[in-house]
């Protein structure tokens, strides 16, 4: 199984990968501001790669629930400094976190190599002839409804049957659009148009999605859900998040998007080692 980024391709099964969140927003759930200058965000990724993130994912618009959007042009005056400039001095893939097609058309020339599209937008054809075009990257993620209304009410008849379906609709949809698989990494949305019943269900059920023969991209790290089981506040979420990371990783977790770094790095490489030994008769 190859996963495909322009200059980049990686070949699965491979030790898991942690992509490194770098926010630069005054409003995220987490981190909100502590990296909103292009400085300060460029430091912070390059922090975050000699802490072994293999992929750094750059956002300038908070997609957390409630979120209001962000005009194009003030996003894009968030976003493009800092990927030119981690594009210059890390050799790691840069992944844009945008739901605006002209967005990720500029942070692809600016030198980004992924395109982390959480709109979930049906018929998103925008975006899609940006990807296949620039034969970039895409993190296919399911969501239902906007970062504004998406935990109103979800509902699903079927969280994990619903996920697979969208996943295996999408895919032939990309494909049409010119996206060949290999592009393709699959997130099932964690916490975007989710109640935490949902989301404890899909991660119960990861492993129904590695059918689609594709990586799979888990984005846990502080999520809320976390703090309606044990009331962790968002910079007290790191042993939770490690053990969603851990327990996916035999369910097929190939990629994990987080805060922290080092943390998840030194925890995926003990599980892994452990999972190895249990193979070895």
């Amino acid at each position: 199984m190859t996963f495909s980024a322009r200059q980049f391709e990686f070949r699965f099964p491979r030790p898991a990968m942690v992509m490194g969140i770098v926010n630069i927003t005054p409003d995220s759930f987490s981190d909100g501001g502590k990296f909103f200058t292009a400085q300060a965000a460029v430091a912070h990724g390059l922090e975050m790669v000699a802490q072994g993130a293999e992929i750094l994912d750059i956002g300038g618009e908070s997609t957390r629930p409630g979120a209001a959007p962000v005009p194009e042009d003030e996003e894009l005056r968030r976003v493009i400094p800092v990927i030119e400039q981690l594009a210059a001095a890390t050799a790691v893939p840069l992944s844009i976190d945008t739901r605006k097609p002209a967005v990720a058309r500029a942070a692809l020339a600016a030198g980004a190599s992924m395109v982390n599209d959480v709109s979930a937008i049906p018929d998103h054809h925008a975006m899609w002839r940006v990807v296949a075009e620039s034969r970039a990257g895409y993190v296919l993620m399911h969501a239902q409804g906007t970062p504004a209304t998406m935990q109103l009410q979800p509902a699903y008849t079927d969280v994990v049957r619903d996920v697979g379906g969208f996943f295996g609709a999408r895919l032939t949809a990309l494909r049409a659009d010119g996206i060949a698989p290999e592009q393709v990494l699959l997130d099932p949305g964690i916490g975007f148009g989710k109640t935490l019943s949902h989301n404890l269900q899909l991660l119960a059920g990861l492993q129904s999605f590695t059918k689609w023969q594709r990586p799979l991209l888990l984005g846990v790290s502080r999520k809320s859900f976390i703090e309606k089981i044990t009331g962790a506040k968002p910079n007290e979420r790191l042993p939770a998040s490690l053990a969603c990371a851990i327990l996916a990783l035999p369910a097929g977790g190939n990629l994990f998007r987080v805060h922290d770094v080092a943390e998840t790095v030194q925890a995926v490489r003990m599980a892994e080692a452990i999972l190895q030994q249990s193979h070895v008769e």
